[in-house]
């Protein structure tokens, strides 16, 4: 357990404060957190971060509650596991999940935490993790789709003090440093990490300096009770006492030819508290698949749902965290035991906004979301160069947006709050690639009232020879529709060889060849539709079958008789869609999750040309 060395004591009395204080303070934390990202942007050197955003800052209060931040981290456990003192100038780095309470998901995230001191007393932390495009082990990018432990997939950095009193430890970042194939880009994306921290504390401190201490602390309290307060009062409207509510979707495989692994949550009101269970989830996955999910970060997905959709201005934090329970059973696929494998739990950081999505969206269907996130796909290509040069890209891609109450889900988008692609520029300058097609898949999102947004094609033609590697999910099971709208397609990628063969891919491989001329289609998953489909406004749909985003036939499911051209044929279409309304169940499901599994594993060949996996046995 850390020991906290303070050059002050006592504690400071908590004062009363204004609105108007408040305010001034509050923005003045939500100006710092921008200004964390905007430091790491800038002086980042891997594409992940500096193009994509792979980061998540943090500012706590005293104890290491997150008052503001995008991505809840859990300061207080990697405390627990930090066994030093703690001390003016020191900055905290570790990379370990299983050392920080999962405060990170996997190794590839570094994770840094450090104390805010003003005047001899610790008035707060700042922290902040990215994804580092290389960690070392057995694969470029340090994702293998086969690893069965986590020493498998590169250096697994312990809790320690990257910095002490303000002194670098040289030889710990050598070492570090030394098993990675990217050492300069891990070194500009650190050395970005601990600025954006610095930032952070010179902030908190000017803030103290004007408005006092007692009256900073203060602050941090009256908003963390303000979400308190805030939750409490949702819950007691949206729930009702004693009532349960369940829901359950999957993964499709675990790279190692397990699956599909069930994934379950309920939620039960219980007073003023309601209690989160992930029982009856999947044991622990053979594969790199597990997501281990820390409880903070359980209630923070929760939180972000209740609030944004209650009131998107508050700004969240951990205050309400008291109000909610967690149950993660040991060993299941929400809490793998060590050593097991992480570097694929993207996939379910994305499904579990499907799962929330789906759980808390039954009290009130008229809010319901369709699935959409449903994954975090990876592409990752490396090799030589003709010069002899070493080259490495990892990347994130995007699927369909859900369809959602207030419309349509974009197209080949995010649902993170700050990620965007890889310019296809920025891929051509610095990779020997050509991204011949950047564009949505027609009739891949789910039909509805409001349609699901299209997966896209990536198409890259490479230049090199080197190796690619894919992390995908959603190629078996399909992203639900919602009230009567429809699922999403589903991904699929496969390679067009320069000699002419097409080879399909599995959505989780690794150390696949590439020669120049191959090309590579990376045809992600739609988001699912939302509401009945037959109630789409046909001139809509004709506008989207003449801009490329539905077929022909495609619009037939909205029961739209069209041409080519957008021209609606009025008759066709009420005669079609009274046929369609007579051949469907009366009242529309509220979900429509496709096929049930066991059908999908009987057809998986001849659907995706690719094996089945296995459904998983346990002992």
């Amino acid at each position: 357990m850390a020991r906290i060395i303070e050059t002050a004591t006592g504690t400071v009395e908590r004062v009363e404060i204004d609105p108007v204080t408040l305010d001034l303070i509050e923005n003045g934390l939500r100006n710092a957190r921008y200004e964390m990202d905007e430091v790491l942007l800038r002086s980042a050197l891997s594409p992940g971060i500096r193009e994509q955003h792979d980061e998540f800052p943090l500012i706590g209060d005293p104890s290491g509650k997150m008052v503001v931040g995008q991505f809840g981290l859990s300061v207080p456990d990697f405390l627990a596991g930090f066994d030093d003192t703690i001390e003016d100038g020191d900055v905290l780095l570790t990379s370990d999940p299983y050392a920080c309470g999962a405060a990170i998901s996997h190794a590839n995230d570094w994770l840094l935490v450090m104390p805010i001191f003003h005047s001899g007393r610790i008035v707060g932390w700042a922290s902040m993790f990215g994804h580092m495009s290389d960690v070392g082990g057995k694969t470029p990018c340090s994702m293998p789709t086969d690893a069965r432990t986590i020493y498998e997939e590169g250096v697994v950095i312990p809790p320690f003090k990257l910095y002490s009193r303000g002194e670098l430890n040289h030889d710990a970042l050598r070492i570090i440093l030394n098993q990675v194939r990217m050492p300069d880009w891990n070194r500009a994306d650190l050395n970005g990490l601990v600025a954006a921290c610095r930032t952070a504390g010179r902030r908190v401190t000017e803030m103290c300096d004007r408005f006092g201490t007692a009256t900073y602390l203060s602050a941090l309290d009256a908003l963390l009770d303000r979400n308190y307060q805030a939750m409490k009062t949702l819950l007691a409207a949206v729930f009702t006492d004693g009532e349960t509510l369940s829901f359950t979707d999957y993964i499709c495989d675990d790279g190692v030819g397990n699956g599909p692994y069930e994934l379950a949550i309920s939620l039960t009101r219980h007073g003023e508290k309601v209690h989160l269970d992930f029982s009856g989830s999947s044991p622990q996955a053979a594969g790199p698949v597990n997501y281990y999910l820390n409880e903070n970060l359980a209630r923070m997905f929760f939180g972000i749902y209740m609030i944004t959709v209650a009131d998107p201005q508050i700004l969240w934090n951990d205050g309400f965290y008291p109000l909610i329970d967690i149950t993660i059973p040991e060993g299941s696929y929400w809490k793998p035991r060590h050593p097991a494998s992480l570097n694929g739990r993207n996939h379910g950081i994305g499904r579990v906004f499907d799962l929330f999505g789906g759980l808390l969206g039954q009290i009130n269907p008229a809010l319901l979301n369709a699935a959409g996130f449903s994954s975090s796909p990876h592409f990752m290509y490396s090799g030589y160069r003709s010069t002899g040069e070493w080259f490495q890209l990892y990347s994130i891609g995007f699927g369909g947006i859900p369809g959602r109450p207030l419309g349509d889900g974009p197209d080949g988008h995010s649902l993170w709050p700050s990620f965007v692609n890889i310019p296809c520029e920025y891929l051509e300058s610095y990779y020997p690639m050509r991204i011949e097609r950047w564009e949505t898949v027609a009739d891949t999102g789910g039909a509805g009232r409001h349609r699901g947004g299209n997966g896209v094609d990536v198409t890259y033609r490479f230049g090199e020879p080197g190796t690619i590697a894919i992390h995908d999910d959603r190629w078996l099971t399909y992203p639900w529709g919602v009230n009567g709208g429809e699922p999403g397609a589903r991904g699929r990628k496969w390679i067009e060889r320069a000699s002419g063969q097409r080879e399909m891919l599995p959505a989780k491989c690794h150390d696949v060849p590439v020669a120049p001329g191959d090309v590579l289609h990376f045809v992600t998953w739609g988001g699912g539709g939302w509401g009945d489909p037959l109630v789409r406004d046909p001139s809509l749909v004709a506008l989207e079958v003449r801009r490329g985003l539905v077929t022909v036939d495609g619009a037939r499911r909205y029961g739209v008789v069209c041409s080519t051209e957008g021209d609606v044929d009025a008759a066709a279409t009420e005669q079609l869609r009274s046929q369609l309304r007579a051949d469907r169940p009366d009242p529309l499901p509220t979900f429509d999750m496709g096929p049930p599994v066991d059908e999908l594993l009987a057809r998986c060949q001849a659907e995706t040309g690719l094996p089945a996996p296995t459904r998983p046995v346990w002992a």
